[in-house]
């Protein structure tokens, strides 16, 4: 008879063997790491994160690990709550397309952090990083789209038992004690999507970071749970999803791998909005167009786009990156959507929120989720086309291995020097030969002087 889904799991954990993960698993293991640290690393001095900082200073504990792109050092607890938190703030982060989930930031978040305060080898960290965001994508597919569809923001709540496996991997837990770590991690699950385009989105990954690490470090003290967590009659899935198939989680377990459906944005906003995003750089490039020469901008977009991102009228750089409308304005004006089209001074710019104005949306159930049809009318007369079947960043088009070090240099140009930039980057593709991953997260340590110019 074949384990429950949390006893399953748990044991899938503690008994795997590093030796029986493909190289293309660790290598993609290493590409969402690069694309992470970048995140983190360009949002350390976002005021999203110097409000967090400034709220829990007083209260962290002993300089136990680094908080990526600055100075400071705090408690592992609250190091991967800052990590996380920085690391979706940009809402620049991958995301495993089947669910949404940006998996990277919830794991990635609670072991760097464990691993500066207990050294570890590069090889054991990409272990324990695959394992946890194997748990925590088959766990959201086994609750997804029916636990997303009712508001809950699927990161948070999945992300907290990926960060809880991954770390109890590093930890030594038994098979028991890593049955309690899932249902300490199931009854923290929590983020709502009602929150986003504020704040507290990207807090949902610090937290779920922190609640993860914590759960594990519990239950290595034989914190108890239940040992039906996920599963259970009032558990994680039948509490939290109006449908659930746990089928998901066990099936081929071992076998196949969720990083395999892991995906990178070129583009600093929600993933449903990308396609429409490529559509309009594609025309602007092909016909040199400008704000001024465009009557209307006419999209047909996926239902979700509208559902996630139908803000008309963002009044902040974060609520910007939830609409549609502001990203193809700016798509259009500044020919990039990069982090900086997603500035409180951009969205207010008249020009900006001028072609804004002109941009039209409706619902296309006939539409994959990565593609779109883009319409734009010149007021000359003509309309232009583009049907993007597959968007930039997609398993049809991924981002290449040079295209995530370029986004990584972007990110982190205003922040590190040249050398410190070089020196992570290599230290990514490298981390297996480490012994000690930890030193990964010191190397974005920036120099007082350029600290001070930022």
């Amino acid at each position: 008879m074949n384990p429950e889904p949390t006893v399953a799991l748990a044991r899938f954990v503690t008994a795997a063997d590093a030796r029986g993960l493909p190289a293309r698993v660790r290598h993609e293991a290493k590409r969402a790491l690069l694309n992470w640290l970048g995140c983190a690393i360009g949002a350390a001095r976002h005021e999203t994160v110097e409000h967090a900082i400034a709220a829990f200073a007083p209260f962290a504990g002993p300089p136990q690990a680094t908080v990526l792109g600055r100075r400071e050092r705090f408690d592992i607890l609250h190091v991967a709550l800052l990590n996380g938190t920085a690391s979706h703030t940009f809402d620049f982060d991958d995301t495993h397309l089947k669910t949404i989930i940006h998996p990277t930031g919830p794991v990635a978040s609670a072991l760097l952090a464990l691993a500066e305060h207990a050294p570890v080898g590069g090889g054991d960290f990409i272990h324990a990083f695959v394992l946890g965001t194997e748990v925590e994508c088959r766990i959201g597919n086994a609750v997804y789209p029916s636990h997303y569809d009712v508001g809950w923001h699927i990161t948070g709540t999945a992300g907290v038992f990926g960060a809880a496996a991954a770390a109890g991997r590093l930890l030594g837990l038994s098979e028991r004690q890593l049955v309690w770590a899932l249902g300490i991690a199931a009854t923290q699950a929590s983020g709502l999507r009602e929150m986003f385009g504020s704040m507290c989105k990207p807090l949902h990954v610090g937290l779920a970071a922190r609640n993860g690490l914590a759960a594990a470090l519990l239950a290595r003290q034989d914190f108890t749970s239940s040992a039906e967590a996920i599963e259970g009659r009032r558990g994680f899935a039948n509490v939290l999803a109006t449908e659930r198939d746990f089928s998901r989680i066990t099936e081929g377990l071992g076998e196949t791998w969720e990083l395999d459906a892991n995906s990178y944005k070129p583009f600093a906003c929600g993933v449903v909005v990308h396609p429409a995003i490529d559509g309009c750089l594609q025309l602007r490039a092909e016909h040199r167009l400008a704000p001024p020469a465009i009557e209307a901008i006419e999209l047909r977009v996926h239902p979700l786009v509208l559902e996630l991102t139908g803000k008309k009228a963002p009044r902040t750089g974060l609520e910007g990156k939830f609409s549609v409308y502001h990203s193809c304005a700016v798509a259009i004006a500044d020919g990039a959507a990069g982090q900086p089209q997603y500035s409180d001074a951009r969205v207010a710019d008249p020009v900006v929120v001028a072609l804004r104005e002109r941009v039209v949306a409706e619902v296309d159930p006939t539409l994959s989720e990565d593609a779109a049809h883009v319409r734009i009318r010149l007021k000359e007369g003509r309309a232009l086309d583009c049907r993007v079947a597959h968007a930039l960043g997609s398993h049809e088009r991924p981002m290449s291995d040079r295209d995530l070090e370029a986004k990584f240099r972007n990110l982190t140009a205003a922040a590190l020097d040249a050398s410190a930039i070089d020196a992570i980057v290599a230290g990514c593709w490298s981390l297996e030969t480490s012994g000690d991953s930890g030193a990964l997260a010191r190397l974005t340590v920036p120099r007082r002087d350029t600290e001070e110019e930022t």
